[in-house]
């Protein structure tokens, strides 16, 4: 979960890294270094902090040479110290290396190379990785490193350079991602496509297994035994202004503000004449999906709540039987699927180490997969039968937000279609539920135009130390969802419930000082229900926030404060509802100011177990 970017070329390296490393932040920011190459001598300059804080005292762009690798860190092995900053040498001080990964077997490698004279500066796992290769270099740095990777056990995107071959950047990975981004007259190593958007936009994805050897000019890929491969080149086709702030003061502000234009682009194509045009990509026969019987769902974070809604939509309208699973418990137990399972996976990144581990249990079963992700030519898009891509674009902040309606939307694409298969709904149902969807861009923009109200709240209630979100039916993932958001950027303590729970046990932390949010949107199914939980809590003093569908009058009359979204169906409203959860947290943060886009201890992808 750290960001690597490496650049080979005529340019400068260090402004080039440096500036990578920004883009890169979100998956690691506890320390950052750079290593370059200058006169035939590695230059490396590293320290603990965020990067802005590290150029107050490091003047990086003033690091010399046009070949170089860089490093964001998120630490797993080894404490938050300069000393486990990477990169990291070797005892000669020739080979400079940036790893992400973990080494499993780092521990037994070690005590072997301290045996034969090699001493460490660090408590890392991946300083073992610069003295393997040391060990077996004989002045081919591609073959020592080749030579050091099949000695290791565990996940690996490494970028490696040597003072004595100062025209080569040496790139491998295995289940950590890794690109190579290919320029004119520069080629670069990157573990994520926002860190050379401006530079290139033509990438190829590493594999498991694979190593690459750059130079300015030219990129040869091998497998770890040294064959060579030939890969497909990817054009990306994200604008590079999507990865800039634009004028906000954060990335989470931003991205909020972009969820209208998301939904339009995930839509775009996919509506055609009142019908769901998704066929072609689900790359499965009409035969196939009639079978399946039965959907799982596997998911992490935020888009584990997105499974939940999924579910709710998928049991509601097409009548089919869907499980929601953790990934990351999914593979160590033995999940009961078949060939008439539907397994879907979702992911931002496409990258989420336990959503990759959970569909290659399934594949092993013979079972489809159908992935959700954000990002084309992802390992989790790789490996399924079929992709839906959300058209959310890169998404820079820590705490998702867009991604996370977008793959709402998605979901309720393949659930309308899937309903029309399995003729649990007529035509006409479908197309009418197509109108609403197509409406919820301009809802969203008429919600986001006015957040007095929500910055209002954020102020009065920006220093309590606890809160809680409730919900019910299709909106109950919406209140995970929102505590979930302010535990990540705020850092106060929210758990969310469904509020019927509310009576087992969480009503006796209610007390005057305690925050509720309801998710109270009206509908004939729970609406009444929600109103009785509310005064409920009223009755204990508590603090009621709800959001409520515009015009509500009735719940004026109970709440403290009341957030309105506009009107749409039940089954919608979970899309429009989690705005204003997303902007309470970021408000409350900043009222804070605390820095929302990095939250502390979290990475963007988890890329590792």
């Amino acid at each position: 979960m750290c960001g690597i970017i490496g650049y080979i070329g005529n340019s400068k390296a260090a402004p080039i890294l440096i500036e990578g490393l920004k883009r890169l932040e979100y998956r690691g920011y506890d320390s950052a270094g750079i290593s370059t190459i200058d006169k035939n001598n590695i230059i490396v300059e590293k320290d603990i902090g965020k990067i802005n804080e590290i150029e107050n005292k490091i003047n990086f762009s003033g690091l010399d040479g046009n070949i170089g690798i860089s490093h964001c860190r998120w630490a797993t092995h080894g404490s938050v110290t300069k000393e486990n900053a990477h990169p990291h040498l070797d005892c000669s001080g020739n080979i400079s290396i940036v790893h992400n990964g973990i080494i499993e077997n780092f521990s037994e490698l070690k005590q072997k190379l301290i045996k034969n004279g090699h001493k460490f500066s660090s408590s890392t796992d991946t300083e073992v990785i610069a003295h393997l290769i040391e060990d077996n270099y004989n002045g081919d740095i591609e073959k020592a490193t080749r030579n050091a990777l099949k000695q290791i056990e565990g996940s690996y995107a490494l970028g490696v350079i040597c003072s004595k071959e100062p025209d080569k950047l040496i790139a491998a990975r295995n289940e950590s991602p890794l690109i190579l981004g290919l320029g004119k007259d520069e080629n670069f190593i990157a573990s994520d496509v926002p860190a050379i958007l401006k530079y290139t936009n033509k990438v190829i994805y590493l594999e498991n297994n694979e190593m690459a050897v750059l130079t300015k000019n030219n990129y040869l890929i091998k497998d770890i035994n040294g064959n060579k491969i030939n890969k497909k080149i990817v054009e990306i086709d994200w604008d590079s202004e999507l990865a800039e702030k634009s004028g906000y003061e954060h990335f989470m502000l931003k991205e909020i503000h972009e969820q209208p234009r998301a939904i339009t682009e995930t839509l775009n194509g996919r509506i055609e004449n009142g019908n769901i045009n998704i066929k072609e990509e689900l790359n499965l026969s009409n035969e196939e999906l009639q079978k399946i019987s039965r959907i799982v769902i596997v998911a992490c974070g935020t888009s584990w709540h997105a499974a939940l809604v999924g579910e709710f939509m998928l049991e509601e309208l097409a009548k089919i039987p869907v499980e929601i699973e953790y990934a990351s418990e999914f593979r160590y137990r033995n999940p009961v699927i078949n060939e008439n399972t539907l397994v879907i996976a979702i992911s931002q990144s496409g990258e989420t180490a336990d959503t990759l581990s959970a569909i290659r249990e399934a594949k092993k079963r013979n079972t489809k997969v159908v992935s959700i992700v954000n990002v084309k030519g992802s390992s989790i898009s790789r490996e399924s039968d079929s992709v839906l891509y959300t058209y959310a674009g890169p998404e820079i902040g820590v705490a998702s937000t867009k991604a996370f309606t977008a793959q709402l939307v998605v979901l309720y694409l393949f659930t309308l279609f899937m309903s029309g298969l399995k003729k649990s709904l007529d035509d006409e149902k479908i197309k009418e539920l197509l109108e609403k969807l197509r409406k919820l861009p301009l809802q969203m923009e008429t919600l986001l135009n006015d957040n007095k109200e929500i910055k209002r709240i954020s102020d009065i209630y920006k220093d309590k130390h606890n809160a809680l979100f409730l919900g019910r039916g299709v909106n109950f993932p919406i209140a995970l969802e929102g505590a979930l958001k302010l535990k990540e950027v705020s850092y106060i303590h929210a758990e969310g419930y469904p509020a019927a729970e509310m009576k087992h046990g969480p009503i006796a932390l209610i007390d005057k000082n305690m925050p509720v949010v309801f998710i109270a949107t009206k509908d004939i199914y729970t609406y009444k229900k929600v109103l009785g939980n509310i005064q409920e809590i009223k009755a204990r003093d508590g603090i009621v926030i709800a959001i409520a569908t515009e015009g509500d009058e009735e719940i004026k009359k109970i709440a403290d404060y009341v957030i309105e979204i506009p009107k749409t169906l039940y089954i919608l409203s979970s899309i429009l509802a989690v705005i204003p959860l997303q902007l309470l947290a970021y408000y409350v943060a900043t009222d804070r100011n605390l820095d929302p886009d990095k939250p502390r201890n979290l990475s963007k992808s988890v890329t590792v177990e």
